[in-house]
């Protein structure tokens, strides 16, 4: 299977006074194409800085990190910068939604910076938007949608740019359980189109959603716990 993302010896340390802090220690995984992942663990186990790092929102201290062969390590701001845009998609659990533009202009946005044209940018979005199932509230602001309408547009804004990952941090976090259950059905389908999936989340019906648990303790793989969990009704 082809390799997305390729994490070797990955450390993060923050130094306090004389002291080190190990977020991440000699960290070591491999996610394929088209794989659906869940990363779980304790608060302060490290899957939060380590969605950070995946996504290039941080860099590591040490280590190395491939996405799509690519070492992004030695990249500087405007490069990582690039590749989130190009490749990578975010979903947050506050959404983070501009509240004076409308659906189609939230999930057009990431088009802008990748000097899309208008027409073709508005396309796309709305595309984007049908996908999602929200074809009818295309020219609604935030405001007017529900929370899991919401998270819709920024799944929808998340996949404008054909990422070669989504990254989903506590996705389903602000939402009731129905809403809840209706956004990870998506997930389900955004997998089966072919996406490759990695998913930060501290609640276990939610990560047996995936295909493949990863769990973290004290900022390692918790080798002491399977990392693979199939759950019988992805089988």
């Amino acid at each position: 299977m082809e390799e997305v993302i390729q994490l070797h010896d990955i450390e993060k340390v923050y130094v306090m006074g004389h002291q080190k802090l190990y977020a991440l220690q000699k960290l070591n995984c491999t996610i394929n194409r088209g794989e659906f992942v869940a990363l779980m663990g304790p608060s302060g186990s490290g899957k939060s800085t380590l969605m950070n790092i995946i996504g290039c929102l941080d860099s590591p201290s040490g280590g190395s990190y491939h996405l799509n062969g690519i070492e992004v390590i030695k990249m500087n701001d405007n490069e990582l910068a690039e590749i989130r845009n190009k490749e990578i998609g975010f979903v947050f659990q506050t959404f983070n939604l501009l509240p004076r533009m409308n659906a189609l202009e939230n999930v057009a946005l990431p088009l802008i910076y990748a000097s899309v044209s208008k027409k073709d940018r508005l396309q796309r979005a709305e595309e984007a938007l049908k996908s999602v199932g929200l074809e009818d509230r295309m020219h609604h602001r935030p405001n007017e949608l529900s929370g899991g309408q919401r998270q819709r547009v920024a799944i929808a804004r998340a996949l404008v740019n054909n990422p070669s990952i989504l990254l989903a941090d506590e996705p389903t976090g602000n939402l009731d359980s129905k809403s809840s259950s209706e956004i990870l059905d998506l997930f389900d389908q955004i997998h089966a189109n072919g996406n490759t999936i990695v998913m930060v989340t501290h609640e276990e019906d939610v990560a047996q959603r995936a295909k493949r648990i990863i769990r973290m303790k004290d900022g390692r793989i918790d080798l002491g716990l399977p990392v693979a969990m199939p759950n019988s009704e992805n089988l």
